[in-house]
C-alpha cells in the first residue's frame, strides 16, 4: 500500500510540474508576443516622425521677404545669414522648414515690404552667382538651368471664389553699370524675361516681346521697348499636388518643362536681342494679391541651378 500510495503522489507531483511547467511555457510566450508586437509599433512610430530635409544648398541664393528691416526696406538674408533662417526670428513666418513634407514653404502676403516698381510682396529666392553680391550674372550667351520640385500648399481665393496666383519662378533681366549709365536710369533693373505662374491649379507662363525689332542697341536697354506676350497654359493641372520645374537657357533659346513631360519653347528674334541683358534667376513665392487677408503658401522639395 505505502509503494502504491508513493507511485500516486510522485505521478500527481508529475502531473503538476508538467502542468504549471506548461502554464509558465504559455505565459512566457505569451509576453514574448506582446513584447514583439510593442516593438513594431514603437518601430512604426519611429518612422511616421521621421524628420525629413529638402534638398536645397541655399550657398547661392539671397532672400526677400514680406517684412520691413529698421530703414523700411524688405528684409533680405543673403549668404553665408541665409543658412540659419530656420533658426531666425523674423525670417520664420515666411520662410521656413516642413520637417513632415521635407521642404521650404516660402509665406507671402500683401504688407507694405514691397520692392521697387512693384505693388506686390514676396518671399522669394533671388540667384547670387557669387555669393552675397548681386553685380555677377549671366547672359543667354552663357546659359543657364533651374530645376525645381515644389507645389502650393495653400491659397486664398479673391471676392468671386477663384484662388489668388503668384509667380513662383522668374528671370529677371538686370542692366550692368555701363548700360544703366548709358540711358541714364539710377538703378540696374531690367524686365523679366520669364515668369512662371501657379494659376488656378495650372502653370502659365510669360515672356517679352519686343515693340520693335528693329530697335537700337540703346533701345533695346529700355523697359518700354519690351512688351507682354499672350501668354501660355501648360495642359496639365497641377493642382495642390508635387510637380517639377526646369527651365533651360541657351543662347538665343529658352525651354519650359512640366513634370519632365510638357514642354514650351521660345527662339527666334525676340530671345536673340534679349541677349544685350544679364539675368538671374527666381524662385519662391512672389504673391500677386493686395486683398485684405490674402495669402499663399509655397513649398520647394529641391531646387538646383547650374551654368
Amino acid at each position: 500500500m505505502v509503494h502504491i500510495r508513493i507511485k500516486i503522489l510522485i505521478a500527481s507531483i508529475l502531473v503538476s510540474f508538467i502542468s504549471v511547467s506548461g502554464t509558465c511555457q504559455n505565459e512566457n510566450s505569451t509576453v514574448s508576443d506582446t513584447d514583439v508586437k510593442i516593438e513594431k509599433k514603437k518601430k512604426k512610430k519611429k518612422k511616421k516622425g521621421k524628420v525629413k530635409l529638402p534638398d536645397i544648398d541655399l550657398s547661392h541664393w539671397k532672400v526677400t521677404l514680406p517684412v520691413t528691416n529698421d530703414k523700411g526696406k524688405p528684409y533680405e538674408i543673403s549668404p553665408p545669414e541665409i543658412f540659419d533662417f530656420a533658426s531666425n526670428p523674423i525670417a520664420r513666418p515666411y520662410m521656413y522648414i516642413d520637417s513632415t513634407k521635407g521642404a521650404i514653404v516660402f509665406h507671402a502676403m500683401p504688407t507694405d515690404s514691397k520692392t521697387r516698381n512693384t505693388k506686390y510682396t514676396r518671399s522669394e529666392l533671388r540667384e547670387q552667382m557669387v555669393p552675397g553680391d548681386n553685380n555677377v550674372n549671366w547672359t543667354f550667351k552663357q546659359g543657364g538651368n533651374l530645376k525645381g520640385k515644389l507645389a502650393m500648399e495653400q491659397t486664398s481665393r479673391d471676392s468671386e471664389g477663384k484662388y489668388h496666383r503668384t509667380i513662383i519662378m522668374q528671370i529677371h533681366g538686370r542692366l550692368t553699370n555701363e548700360q544703366r549709365d548709358l540711358i541714364g536710369e539710377d538703378d540696374n533693373n531690367a524686365p523679366p524675361i520669364l515668369k512662371i505662374y501657379w494659376d488656378k491649379g495650372k502653370v502659365r507662363v510669360k515672356t517679352k516681346v519686343l515693340k520693335n525689332i528693329n530697335a537700337s542697341y540703346e533701345e533695346l536697354l529700355h523697359e518700354d521697348a519690351w512688351d507682354d506676350d499672350d501668354g501660355f497654359n501648360f495642359e496639365q493641372e497641377v493642382g495642390f499636388r508635387k510637380f517639377t520645374l526646369e527651365v533651360q537657357v541657351s543662347d538665343g533659346k529658352m525651354v519650359i518643362i512640366l513634370n519632365g513631360s510638357e514642354y514650351k519653347v521660345y527662339e527666334g528674334i525676340h530671345m536673340k536681342k534679349w541677349g544685350v541683358f544679364e539675368n538671374y534667376f527666381k524662385a519662391g513665392n512672389y504673391f500677386q494679391s493686395r486683398d485684405p487677408g490674402s495669402f499663399s503658401k509655397v513649398r520647394y522639395y529641391e531646387l538646383e541651378v547650374s551654368h
